[in-house]
């Protein structure tokens, strides 16, 4: 699989004063990703995407207070509002040895140790401690794994896959 030029970070949720602020709030809670970052895009709901530099920056505890270069008004800020947030993947470190990001995860094949697909993961849950992975098949119940040594036994990145070994209550069935 060829890695996308962006890693989906967040969203929009508002505008915020009077002077172009907006709060971003990213799908992980714990992420510092806009600390390290100069600039982002910005998909619009209309489609639209825009590459903003980020002025300032200012933490709160459910989202990030966000200053762009350029967006100076709170009608220019309201426009961005329900825009999902990317960030560009040659301006992050890249990942360690054995570790991923987590959007990169996303499209990738699922299956389990004995080679059965059991889907596609289509979204990665940051709710916890580790993210969980869904994946969801034809015909086949969703399954929520926590991506986890003990649930995820490889990452084939090259590949497009990703072995897991189901939870314990799934074999029962």
């Amino acid at each position: 699989m060829t890695p996308q030029r962006y890693l989906e970070l967040g969203y929009v949720a508002r505008a915020h004063g009077l002077q172009g602020e907006v709060a971003i709030r990213a799908f992980d809670p714990g992420s510092e990703t806009l600390d390290v970052v100069e600039r982002v895009c910005v998909r619009t709901r209309a489609g639209e995407e825009r590459e903003l530099r980020i002025e300032s920056l200012r933490p709160t505890p459910k989202e990030n207070i966000v200053v762009f270069e350029g967006v100076e008004t709170r009608e220019a800020a309201e426009a961005l509002v329900g825009g999902t947030v990317f960030v560009y993947r040659e301006d992050l470190e890249p990942p360690a040895e054995g570790e991923y990001f987590q959007g990169d995860l996303v499209g990738l094949t699922a299956v389990d140790e004995a080679g059965q697909e059991l889907g596609k993961v289509v979204e990665v849950w940051a709710t916890g401690e580790v993210p969980n992975l869904v994946i969801q098949g034809p015909g086949k119940p969703e399954l929520i794994v926590p991506f986890a040594d003990d649930f995820v036994t490889s990452v084939d990145m090259p590949g497009g896959r990703i072995v897991i070994r189901p939870p314990e209550y799934l074999e029962d069935r």
